[in-house]
Parts: C-alpha cells; structure tokens; sequence
C-alpha cells in the first residue's frame, strides 16, 4: 500500500509518500517539504502567531493534494516540537483541522525518541545489541537506549539546534562569550540527565540521526549523500573537535559554502556543533554511526506493525 507520512517539524514541513509492505522496507516514492520555520513564528509569549499558522494550513493542505495525487491510501500527521510548545497548540490544531480536514498528532518528545530508536533498531539489526540513539532537531534533543525494539530509557531535552540559535546565538559570528555560556548550559542540561542512561547499560553501538548530525558528518568527511544511503557514514568525536573552532569563527555566508550545510540550516549549525560535541563527551562515544532513517520511517514501521495486527 501507499502510504503518506506528513511531518510537521520546528523547520520544515515534510510530506513523505512511501510504498509499504509488511515484513519489507518502505520505498520512498515522493518527497514534498517547505522550510516553515514555524519557531520563528512564535510571539514573546510563546504563541505562534496568526502568519505562523497561515503558513502551516496552506503546506498542509498543498501536502494533503500531493498524498491523494500519488495515490496515498493513507496519511498519517504528526507535529513535533514547535506546534507542541506552543502556548496556542489548541488553536494552531484546529485551524488546520477546520480548514483542510487534517487532524494533527502533537507528538511528545519521549515518542519521538521511541519512534526514532525503533527505526534506527530496523536499519541496524539485532547484532547492534544496546544501541544509543542521539537526534538533535530544531526544538529538541531526544535520546534513548535500550537491547529490544522498545527503548529503556527515553529523554526529550529542550536542546534543539533551532532553539538554541534562537535564544542565544544573536551574534554572527558568535562571540566568544557567548560561545562559552551556551557551552557551559548545553553541558549541565545533558549531565544532569545523563545518568538515567548511563545506567542502563553499556551500549554496544552509538548512532545518530538529523540533518545537523549527517550536515556535521559530512563537513567532517563522511560520504555526499548522491552516494547513497547504504554507505557507511559515521561522525568522529576527534576530528568534530577539531573542526569547532573553524566553525565557531565562521559567518553564516561561510556556513553555507561548507559541504552538506544548505542555506536555510547553516545558521543552526553552530549550536548543533555544540549540543554534538556535549553528547558524545558526556556519554564517552568516540564515532557515532549516522543512520538513514529517524523518526518518519519510525512512524511508518509503527503504522505497519499496526496493520499488520489489524489484518
């Protein structure tokens, strides 16, 4: 079956239609994405305003004409992080309901850290073992760890690239104080929680998902993506500390000339660089592993898994 999956991020809004089978992977059949930005759309007290929301009905309905033009039996739409801190998510929800029929799903940060460790479990296998998955978006950090297709731990932290940049990158280039205080907090935010999944285990391999994980991968050496997706590509935690300092004296015109970086996420880069390079010495991984798929390809094998059941 056709299947859409409508992913309504703190970025971009991300249609992506999928020919799905049970016991088989989904086949990416159609892509359809807007950078919404819709973090920026929100006031001084945290409400998106009314130009936020226009913005998101009119991708959502374009998004429901392009799933019915392929074909899409189903489409199931989700928000993340953006849309669910929100101090109107109410309003933004039905606005979009009353104007295009489209019912959106807020999902909490723990199910997106759930749904996207399932999805890196179904690339990678069993003879992973423990895996510990790290996901920077725009509005969050999710993290989660765990030896079954279930995680044993989950945390969602309000450490996303976006947020970040938002709240404390102002400067360009940053300044080195600035730089500085952002580190120190990234760094207690992430200790302070760091011990629940510690202590559960030893894992045996670490991976990440994101684009500002595989942007920061590939300014680090790993493989372009016209290489395909079944090409290794891993992020070393020595040479991303060696290219932090380049990176921190950059503008926002030199970010986008780095490969792998496009214009509309160079501006984030330096606060994921930084939330990056916290997670990998505070839970003492040395290479992270970049899978393919995240938290969209989590939804769909959740919604196979379902029909399956149900047929």
């Amino acid at each position: 079956m056709r299947l859409g999956v409508l992913d309504i991020g703190s970025n971009t809004g991300h249609l992506l239609v999928v020919d799905a089978a049970g016991g088989a992977a989904p086949l990416p059949a159609y892509s359809f994405k807007e950078p919404l930005r819709l973090a920026e759309h929100l006031d001084d007290d945290g409400a998106m305003t009314q130009k936020g929301i226009a913005a998101l009905v009119d991708f959502v309905g374009s998004a429901l004409d392009v799933a019915e033009s392929k074909g899409c039996e189903d489409m199931y739409a989700f928000a993340t992080s953006a849309t669910r801190d929100s101090a109107n998510s109410d309003e933004v929800l039905d606005a979009v309901k009353d104007e295009t029929g489209v019912e959106l799903e807020v999902l909490p940060g723990d199910d997106e850290a759930r749904l996207t460790f399932l999805a890196v479990r179904r690339w990678f296998g069993w003879s992973s073992g423990r895996l510990l998955v790290f996901d920077i978006g725009g509005g969050s950090l999710e993290i989660a760890t765990g030896q079954d297709e279930n995680p044993d731990v989950v945390q969602s932290l309000p450490l996303g690239a976006g947020r970040l940049t938002r709240g404390l990158l102002t400067e360009d280039p940053p300044e080195a104080k600035t730089v500085r205080k952002l580190r120190k907090s990234i760094r207690a935010d992430l200790a302070r929680e760091a011990g629940k999944v510690l202590r559960a285990g030893e894992p045996q391999h670490a991976v990440a998902t994101s684009k500002t994980f595989r942007s920061l991968a590939r300014i680090c050496g790993a493989a372009p993506s016209g290489e395909g997706m079944f090409v290794r590509r891993t992020l070393s935690a020595e040479t991303l500390r060696e290219k932090l300092d380049d990176l921190l004296a950059m503008d926002d015109d030199a970010r986008q000339e780095l490969p792998g970086v496009s214009p509309r996420r160079s501006r984030q880069l330096v606060a994921g660089a930084l939330v990056a390079d916290a997670v990998m010495d505070i839970f003492g991984v040395e290479e992270l592993e970049i899978c393919p798929w995240a938290l969209r390809e989590g939804v769909i094998l959740e919604r196979l898994d379902e029909l399956s059941i149900l047929g």
